[in-house]
């Protein structure tokens, strides 16, 4: 991977970090490529329990498209230049989304266009009480890309979306809280701590659990309540049958703490 990503695996949690504080960690060809393949190794690593999904510098989390490179690829070929929704962003959100392990955004600075998708594809938020969100979008005459249209709406619902989709304006990381963007607030300085310790905290617990209620909402959101409970049966069954289930089920007996497997 390039080093404008920076991908560390350590007991049980990948920590994935993107590292071009220079430029807003605005996301050049290399970085999209790198980012890529980071979170779609840690999809598919049974090593990796959870993932830790961060940015370099005290600025942005992720402004979204490098608008320089973008302009000069732009005047070679518009449409070829646009590919970079296909090829780039709906790969990483769907690994973000749909990998059987838990990700948290630890969101330290500004997060905008495909820094904000990326961020609202995480299962849980912790964001420094100096970040912001921001569509930004339709500022630059573009609809939403890297799941916005699909994950905003089911956040803040579709009216609130709307407005922030076709006005875009800087959220504050308190008004992003009341919104239900942001999950947790914690002072800037505090940021990576913070929010290493919910990421850690989660690749110690019941990987399967986690798994199965990322499918579970997931499945939610476009099926009826009929087949939403016939899909709960499914997956309570799936999560009955763990050896993390059991264990939990004998610490709850004995009064002691579970020490979960992930399995």
């Amino acid at each position: 991977m390039a080093d404008t990503v920076l991908y560390e695996v350590h007991d049980g949690l990948a920590t994935i970090t993107l590292n071009r504080p220079e430029a807003m960690n605005a996301l050049n060809i290399a970085t999209k490529v790198a980012l890529r393949e980071a979170v779609e190794s840690a999809a598919g690593d049974d090593a990796v329990r959870a993932v830790l999904l961060t940015a370099a510098g005290d600025r942005a989390f992720c402004v979204g498209q490098d608008l320089k490179e973008h302009i000069g690829l732009l005047v070679e070929d518009s449409t070829q230049v646009m590919s970079t929704v296909k090829e780039h962003y709906n790969p990483i959100v769907k690994a973000i989304a749909g990998m059987a392990k838990p990700v948290v955004a630890g969101v330290n600075g500004v997060a905008a266009g495909a820094g904000l998708g990326f961020a609202l594809a995480a299962d849980y938020r912790v964001v420094a009480e100096t970040a912001a969100f921001n569509t930004s979008f339709a500022g630059v005459a573009l609809t939403a890309d890297s799941g916005v249209s699909w994950t905003l709406p089911r956040v803040i619902g579709p009216g609130r979306a709307a407005d922030l989709l076709m006005f875009p304006r800087s959220i504050k990381a308190q008004e992003a809280h009341e919104l239900g963007i942001a999950n947790r607030i914690v002072p800037s300085a505090a940021l990576p701590e913070a929010a290493e310790q919910v990421a850690r905290m989660l690749a110690e617990g019941p990987t399967v659990a986690y798994a199965a209620i990322k499918e579970a909402m997931a499945y939610g959101f476009s099926h009826s309540l009929a087949q939403t409970l016939d899909k709960e049966d499914e997956l309570q069954t799936r999560a009955g049958a763990s050896e993390d289930h059991a264990i939990a089920v004998r610490a709850f007996v004995n009064k002691e703490t579970p020490k979960y497997l992930g399995r």
